[in-house]
């Protein structure tokens, strides 16, 4: 079997504990999820979601912009750097965690 095939008949039930599992960083039974587990299991998910057509507002990692779409907040938006900005460069702070 495929990765591909084994992606296509994956079990809804399957992909829920999985991606429960990648929000909560553990196994259903409580094992905490190795940083290699989390990227496997991360990376089959996101198949499963392109593959299954799952709405793009109900796939993991989906980020609602809301109104801050189309504005100086949105990452999509480019920034020219003509003198003639809207945008001040310093009013936006940078959040490491």
């Amino acid at each position: 079997m495929t990765y591909e095939e084994l992606i296509e008949r994956l079990d809804p039930a399957v992909y829920r504990n999985l991606r429960q599992s990648i929000e909560l960083g553990k196994w259903p039974d409580g094992r905490k999820m190795t940083a290699e587990q989390r990227a496997i299991s991360l990376e089959a998910v996101i198949h499963y979601e392109n593959k299954h057509n799952v709405p793009e507002e109900e796939r993991v990692g989906y980020l609602d912009r809301g109104s801050k779409a189309g504005t100086a907040c949105d990452p999509s938006v480019q920034h020219t750097t003509s003198q003639n900005r809207d945008v001040d460069p310093d009013q936006f702070v940078e959040v490491k965690s």
